[in-house]
């Protein structure tokens, strides 16, 4: 491995030259920034990031946790999170807490000791506590970590509102809405929160079942399929559209027609979605935007630890129209 003696003596200037290049401290020139530059490239040379840290650098590293990328809307806010991070000189660190709570506070532990500059949550974790005492810059996606932790999301109160309109003007008049966890102080209960207000105000009643994140698709597709066969509902809001997937084969199985004996709408609309399955009806979460927003925040407080932000940055949804709707 290079040390910054074999790049001096390659460069042809002092070793403590090539730590000011490195570290970008004092006055030089273009010409000795060249020559060190070109030295630490053929002799494969890659600074210490937690040496510089230890230093009061910046490590240029961002922790990332997530419930995992098999969901193709985690899957591709992680390609977004990792483009945008990498244009701005950054790297990221990607950590997959799953339904584990104890793998989550591991692997924050694991961050802090990487010295990370700062750290993007959005896992389905309930009481990590430590999140209120990591003394690191954190922004949070669609969850509440702590009074100070800012939380940015798309508009679920909305969403809610669009998918409940979207099903009443199809004809639906026996609605239905599958959830994730309605968990205390998350962003997501709104979309129930937006589906039941449109309904209310149509004098409709719906009904509710819940549906863990971590329920195997499997499991989904059992419950999924009692509840066609129990119900004799005419329209189903789901809150993801995997979920929303799973639906329209049930119904299928059932010889139920979407949309006409059953009216259909997901949440999410990724890109995967939009490519492979343009026939469903489903709530659009600008991604691109959330990520932007969250990195931007986030390195305001990289900047600045004590800036004031906002406790909720909410950015606007949008129905894409299928065909799982009349």
């Amino acid at each position: 491995m290079a040390t910054l003696d074999d790049i001096a003596k390659l460069a042809g200037v002092s070793a403590t030259t090539v730590s000011r290049v490195i570290n970008n401290y004092g006055s030089l020139s273009e010409k000795t920034k060249t020559k060190v530059f070109s030295a630490m490239q053929e002799l494969n040379y890659q600074p210490n990031s937690l040496a510089r840290s230890l230093k009061g650098k910046k490590t240029q590293l961002i922790g990332v946790i997530l419930p995992g990328v098999s969901n193709p809307f985690f899957g591709q806010m992680v390609q977004e999170i990792e483009d945008q991070l990498f244009k701005k000189g950054f790297k990221m660190i990607l950590c997959n807490a799953g339904n584990d709570a104890q793998k989550e506070r591991d692997y924050l532990r694991m961050l802090m000791a990487n010295r990370v500059d700062g750290i993007i949550a959005g896992s389905h974790n309930l009481g990590i506590e430590e999140y209120q005492k990591v003394g690191l810059p954190i922004i949070s996606f669609d969850r509440y970590l702590s009074d100070n932790v800012p939380i940015v999301s798309s508009d679920n109160y909305q969403g809610g509102q669009l998918a409940a309109q979207s099903l009443i003007s199809s004809g639906s008049k026996n609605p239905q809405i599958i959830t994730g966890s309605n968990r205390p102080n998350s962003p997501t209960n709104s979309r129930l929160t937006g589906f039941k207000d449109v309904l209310e105000k149509h004098d409709l009643s719906y009904n509710l079942i819940e549906l863990p994140f971590s329920s195997s698709p499997n499991i989904k597709s059992l419950k999924i399929k009692e509840l066609l066969t129990n119900k004799k509902i005419d329209g189903i809001f789901c809150t993801d559209d995997l979920t929303a997937l799973l639906v329209k084969q049930q119904a299928q199985a059932l010889n139920l027609q979407i949309p006409t004996d059953i009216r259909l709408v997901g949440y999410d609309g990724t890109n995967f979605i939009q490519n492979y399955h343009p026939e469903l009806t489903t709530i659009m979460q600008p991604i691109t935007d959330i990520v932007t927003m969250m990195i931007d925040l986030l390195l305001k407080r990289i900047d600045d630890p004590d800036c004031q932000l906002e406790k909720n940055y909410v950015l606007p949804v949008k129905l894409i129209m299928g065909k799982t709707t009349l």
